[in-house]
């Protein structure tokens, strides 16, 4: 359950994470363009980053999905990732991750890769632990949060048909 407005509730803005990354040529392909693992392990950075923030603790990704390479980003541009806190639930959050490109010298971006990731709280023992509510502070936070509940309850349906089977 997302929660709003509760005691210790944190806003979406207090964990939002924005890294940098130019791009070399050791993390490109052969085409000068870089590797999807290379920018996946940026996102999964980020992405962990931003649930950190939020818990104030360790987290771990629990899953990643609905990830799409839109457009590529060659040697010499930027990575723009940019992570944010959708909704939380009782261990575990889902981040919502975007990767753009931009080119340094004229300071246009491109979107890139769009993912949403889901992380889990861990606590010193290394055993799943609470997450601290998500305050929404406006339609937009609502929006996504209520978007992502719909989509927590489609992974774990799809989890318990795998796991019947």
């Amino acid at each position: 359950m997302t929660h709003s407005g509760s005691r210790g509730a944190k806003l979406p803005s207090a964990s939002r994470t924005t890294m940098t990354q130019l791009i070399f040529p050791e993390h490109a392909n052969a085409l000068g363009k870089a590797f999807g693992g290379q920018v996946m392990a940026w996102a999964d950075m980020c992405g962990g980053i931003c649930s950190m923030r939020h818990t104030g603790g360790l987290t771990v990704t629990a899953s990643v999905d609905e990830l799409h390479f839109e457009n590529s980003i060659a040697i010499g541009d930027v990575a723009v990732i940019e992570a944010q806190v959708n909704a939380t639930f009782s261990r575990s959050m889902e981040v919502e991750v975007s990767v753009a490109g931009e080119n340094p010298r004229t300071g246009a971006r491109w979107q890139c890769v769009s993912s949403r990731m889901t992380f889990v709280a861990i606590d010193a023992d290394g055993k799943p632990c609470s997450v601290a509510p998500l305050q929404l502070d406006s339609d937009d936070d609502a929006a996504r949060a209520a978007a992502a509940t719909r989509r927590r309850a489609e992974r774990l349906s799809r989890r318990r048909s795998v796991a019947g089977t």
